[in-house]
């Protein structure tokens, strides 16, 4: 490592123009996405003491951000940084090839399943700061609301701060319909239409999480529907009321049939349905409100070519 690496990089003082992309946006996240290299926890001392200003002014991590706004930043020691990771031609290829919808607002991607949200824990890119580079220097992508790695389906991305808060606010006042699809083990009873228990999170190890069903855990509630039914196995709709860590996936387990292919919540041995490479849930279909336009759209994504397979292949048994 070179000295300059050593020292990092120092900066002047820097007075930051807010434009319509980040309008809505928090400050926080508007400068972690600038400031490359500082640390949150440096960053969020440097607002408490008041050597960032918004207007001229003391503000809070969780200000919020509007056009024309002036960020201005007192003179900081950045850390040197790995060049910014950069999707392949085949990542680029593939979700060039799984966009749903698109407008000048928002995007919806059918995400493919193996393909994390966001680079972290030993991975350098996702599917976010892929989407980020395929976009451009200085254009805004946001993630409106997140799907497990091995869970394909529709996602929301955001393209300003404004259109981010508005979907993530109808996202928390439940005015965004989300539906799943799930391959579970088992025979779905007919009238098991919900499963309504609390739901806790732990984090016993750096980056890894377990959900658990626990009285004093936060209220959970799935609404399912039984789509087909196969020897061992079935196809159920899955419709999420509230949004917690992993709930259709414990919710699920819970009724006593976990999702084909979920190593983390299958606890007994099952049917052998041969190799499965991913967990089988997919995010069908998205009913949300436009942001911009107040018109009602529901994006849908088909399912993935490994979980219609299986599919496939378990209607064909039935059948014989």
């Amino acid at each position: 490592m070179t000295q300059a690496q050593s020292e990092g990089i120092r900066t002047g003082v820097q007075l930051i123009d807010v434009s319509e992309h980040a309008d809505g946006q928090r400050l926080d996240n508007f400068l972690l996405s600038r400031l490359k290299g500082l640390p949150k926890s440096h960053l969020y001392r440097l607002i408490r003491k008041g050597e960032v200003r918004l207007n001229k002014k003391r503000c809070k991590p969780d200000s919020r951000l509007t056009a024309g706004d002036i960020v201005r930043v007192a003179p900081l020691r950045l850390s040197a940084q790995a060049p910014a990771a950069v999707p392949g031609a085949s990542l680029v290829q593939l979700l060039g090839s799984s966009v749903l919808y698109e407008d000048d607002h928002l995007l919806a991607v059918n995400k493919p399943a193996g393909l994390a949200v966001h680079a972290g824990s030993g991975l350098r890119i996702g599917l976010i700061e892929a989407l980020r580079s395929m976009a451009g220097e200085g254009q805004f992508r946001e993630l409106v609301h997140r799907l497990d790695k091995d869970t394909s389906g529709c996602i929301l991305i955001a393209k300003n701060g404004k259109v981010l808060k508005m979907l993530q606010a109808d996202l928390k006042q439940k005015v965004m319909a989300k539906t799943y699809q799930a391959l579970v083990h088992g025979v779905w009873p007919k009238d098991l239409h919900q499963v309504d228990v609390s739901l806790h999170k732990h984090q016993p190890h750096a980056g890894e999480r377990i959900v658990t069903v626990q009285a004093d855990g936060k209220a959970s509630l799935t609404r399912f529907r039984l789509l087909q039914s196969f020897a061992g196995a079935s196809l159920v709709e899955a419709m999420p009321v509230t949004g917690r860590t992993h709930q259709i996936r414990v919710h699920c387990q819970y009724a006593g049939h976990p999702i084909i292919g979920d190593s983390k919540y299958t606890f007994d041995r099952r049917h052998d349905f041969g190799a499965v490479r991913h967990l089988n849930l997919h995010a069908a279909s998205l009913c949300f409100r436009h942001p911009v336009s107040g018109q009602s759209l529901t994006v849908a994504a088909p399912l993935r070519d490994e979980m219609k397979s299986l599919i496939d292949r378990l209607d064909e048994e039935k059948r014989r």
